[in-house]
């Protein structure tokens, strides 16, 4: 049992290393954007990045991240199995809870479809295709990748060592736990399909009179606020919601 510990440990340590670098944020402050913390759900990941209107950073971010779990798993691999689900795990806790950023990552699904992919490619495809056909079916991101882990956790079972599906499906929860906020939208109503703004998602219904008003101080706030930290990317989409919403006021 101590020396299993041990064999995980130091894979484990490198993996949280490698999954813990955040590279929408580096991403996003290199191209001059500010800090992604400041824009939309505050989150590191490729969605959130996708909200400052550059797909190729989001792009970019989405396939970092995925690699990042990738390259964390082939490298304990050269020390065995066990030692790579180790560093597979360390990989998407890094991911989600990164020590830089005071613990306050990413949800961890690109970083969980990057291990899949590494611990076993049969079963990193089947995710992958299994996302591009629920987002194709119901046009929500969120509800494609949460269904997503979860057949991946289920062919794991099949296709790869046990250990590796323990893992995969010990993350299940772990992922749906951090969509929380993804989840309470969906049973609502208001999570936005792919391609919908956040704020067109609720049927494009703007809050009336007063209550409208005071969305609309509140906005321009939080624009002053973007343009005072140099947040560019936040600050465009804060002057696109308040001129429309003054549009719909009028």
């Amino acid at each position: 049992m101590i020396s299993t510990l041990i064999l995980l440990l130091g894979p484990f340590l490198m993996g949280y290393l490698l999954g813990s670098i955040p590279f929408g944020l580096l991403l996003t402050r290199a191209a001059g954007l500010g800090d992604i913390r400041k824009v939309g759900s505050g989150n590191i990941g490729a969605t959130n990045v996708l909200r400052t209107g550059r797909r190729g950073l989001a792009a970019a971010t989405l396939l970092l991240d995925a690699l990042k779990g990738v390259a964390a798993v082939l490298i304990a691999d050269q020390v065995g199995q066990l030692a790579a689900v180790g560093a597979a795990a360390g990989a998407v806790l890094g991911h989600m809870f990164p020590v830089w950023l005071r613990f306050k990552g990413g949800k961890g699904v690109a970083t969980m479809l990057g291990i899949t992919w590494g611990l076993s490619w049969p079963v990193g495809a089947i995710a992958c295709a299994a996302w591009l056909l629920f987002a194709a079916l119901f046009r929500f991101s969120s509800l494609a990748a949460l269904l997503s882990v979860v057949i991946a956790a289920i062919a794991a079972w099949f296709l790869t060592d046990r250990h590796a599906a323990m893992l995969l499906t010990l993350l299940v929860p772990l992922v749906w736990v951090r969509h929380h906020e993804n989840i309470a939208r969906l049973l609502k109503g208001t999570e936005p399909k792919i391609g919908e703004r956040k704020a067109e998602a609720a049927d494009d219904v703007p809050p009336a009179g007063h209550n409208l008003r005071a969305h609309i101080a509140e906005l321009e706030r939080n624009l002053q606020a973007a343009a005072a930290s140099a947040n560019s990317g936040e600050a465009a989409r804060l002057r696109d919601e308040i001129r429309r919403l003054k549009t719909n006021e009028r």
